[in-house]
């Protein structure tokens, strides 16, 4: 692991590194916030289209409602990068735009390994370079990175303590913001389709849903989708409509220290 950067932040560091990655065949960067009095417990935040680890680890604000929680929070990057990995003119496709799922099919399947590099590559670098507790981890992330968060908390329930989104791409297989990418990528966007995995028995952990009701990208969604497989499945969820809010992170940072607090209490 290479360091890239370490800047003092609210009393703790917030480190940007970079690694060699086993899952994607390229070299990763994240981000990585480590509070002044850390617990241990740790918080992976899951950025959405055409963002880089950058981009929540600058506009959300996490940062401030962490370092008094005591908890870590780790900013991957959403897909392989580099010049050898195969990309696409559309901003919703290709490099920016890995959707969390393993690749399986054409040009993508050698690097676009994001669901395998968030849950066992990149937190093996993480566990093996910061004192970190694996047994207290949670999960959240912004409409892709809400995607990614809600399916990898489906499929790992047994890593994840809690997960929270914030405006998530909750029904993928029947959203233009799925269908085609991950028909693309592996074949079949339903098996990574969190209103179908509710649906079909996997098991949720405590979870908490924001999302603003003037999200310019409402339609494209599946709220209501993921709200009544909820409700089927008698899952324990807090879904919030925001009055007002927009898809943006003026949205993330005004609800992130509810999140933050939602994971810490999960964590503790």
């Amino acid at each position: 692991m290479k360091t890239i950067a370490e800047n003092r932040c609210f009393g703790g560091t917030q480190g940007v590194y970079s690694h060699a990655s086993d899952a994607t065949g390229t070299d990763m960067t994240f981000g990585l916030f480590l509070p002044e009095h850390p617990t241990g417990a740790v918080l992976w935040y899951l950025s959405g289209l055409t963002c880089t680890h950058e981009n929540a680890m600058t506009k959300a604000g996490l940062q401030a409602w962490a370092a008094e929680a005591g908890l870590a929070v780790v900013f991957p990057d959403t897909s392989p990068r580099g010049t050898d990995v195969p990309d696409d003119d559309a901003f919703d496709m290709g490099q920016g735009a890995g959707f969390y799922v393993d690749a399986t099919e054409g040009k993508w399947a050698e690097h676009f390994k994001m669901q395998s590099y968030i849950a066992a590559d990149l937190p093996e670098t993480v566990f093996a370079a910061f004192d970190l507790d694996e047994a207290r981890q949670g999960i959240t992330g912004h409409s892709m990175g809400g995607h990614g968060a809600l399916t990898l908390a489906l499929k790992h329930p047994k890593r994840f303590r809690s997960v929270s989104a914030f405006a998530p791409i909750c029904n993928p297989s029947a959203s233009d913001w799925g269908t085609p990418q991950m028909t693309a990528y592996t074949g079949d966007a339903a098996a990574h389709d969190a209103t179908v995995l509710l649906s079909d028995g996997a098991v949720l952990p405590p979870c908490r849903i924001d999302t603003g009701t003037s999200d310019q990208f409402y339609d494209k969604l599946g709220t209501e989708a993921f709200a009544a497989a909820l409700a089927r499945s008698k899952s324990g969820a807090e879904l919030n409509l925001r009055a007002g809010y927009d898809h943006s992170y003026f949205f993330v940072a005004s609800f992130a220290a509810e999140h933050v607090a939602f994971h810490a209490e999960h964590l503790a």
